[in-house]
């Protein structure tokens, strides 16, 4: 019997968390070693929207380098995990809500390799990505993801990668917060820790904190992706607490 697998949220932040040392990574590598090690990962990463819902299906995914500006060292970060295929295929049966096309061109971008080469950094677990659909609507999301619950039984860790609180139009490259990014992230940690998931899929009523939080959705859409597996009676734990750069929720979670 494989062990039933935790279910993971990551305010992944800048992809220089993925080469510098600060209290975001040290978190990240901290609740890698807490996780038992599973089967395969399934990562919803902010950073792969398209018009049609894709998985990877190849052997080996490339690494995709999708940011502009950093240091070089940031570019010659390779995480040379396998893919899974046969993972892929699994995906495409269970979810009903969208028909799941197989994608064999785009790999593994930031929003999956910045945090797996973290939590996982011998690169030896395989590895897929979903993408989230532009065409569905938000709820839509939380739906598809509920469809992917008997993968935990499985052994696959599902990853949501993104960001609470990701407003770059506002962002200041310092440790600081604005009152209204701590505000709506606070409120979703109340949400979430009430196991209220309704306000946290119908964020757009929730006032101008929500607005500013959330000028666009892609970062905010994989956290449905976790929260949605979360099971009753289940713990939750959270191992990154804090906005930084006075717009960005580096908030991260674990259910299960």
């Amino acid at each position: 019997m494989l062990e039933k697998m935790p279910v993971l949220f990551v305010g992944h932040g800048s992809p220089m968390n993925a080469i510098e040392d600060n209290e975001f990574s040290r978190a990240w590598v901290q609740a890698g070693k807490a996780l038992p090690k599973p089967k395969a990962i399934l990562c919803v990463s902010a950073h792969w929207v398209t018009r049609g819902t894709l998985v990877t299906a190849m052997e080996q995914p490339r690494m995709i380098y999708d940011m502009y500006g950093f240091p070089r060292q940031l570019y010659e970060v390779n995480y040379p995990a396998p893919g899974a295929p046969d993972l892929a295929e699994q995906v495409r049966r269970i979810i009903r809500k969208t028909e799941v096309q197989p994608d064999h061109e785009w790999g593994l971008d930031h929003g999956t390799w910045s945090v797996l080469n973290r939590l996982f950094p011998e690169a030896n677990v395989p590895v897929i990505q979903l993408s989230l659909n532009a065409n569905l609507q938000i709820p839509d999301h939380y739906e598809t993801a509920r469809q992917l619950r008997d993968l935990r039984r499985e052994g696959v860790l599902v990853i949501g990668s993104g960001n609470i609180v990701h407003n770059l139009s506002l962002v200041e490259f310092r440790d600081f917060a604005y009152d209204w990014a701590r505000e709506f992230d606070h409120q979703v940690r109340n949400w979430i820790l009430a196991d209220d998931h309704d306000p946290i899929v119908h964020y757009e009523k929730h006032g101008q904190a929500a607005q500013l939080a959330i000028n666009t959705a892609e970062h905010y859409v994989p956290l449905l992706y976790s929260l949605a597996l979360k099971e009753e009676g289940e713990p939750i734990s959270f191992f990154a607490e804090k906005v930084w750069g006075g717009s960005v929720s580096m908030r991260s979670v674990r259910f299960g």
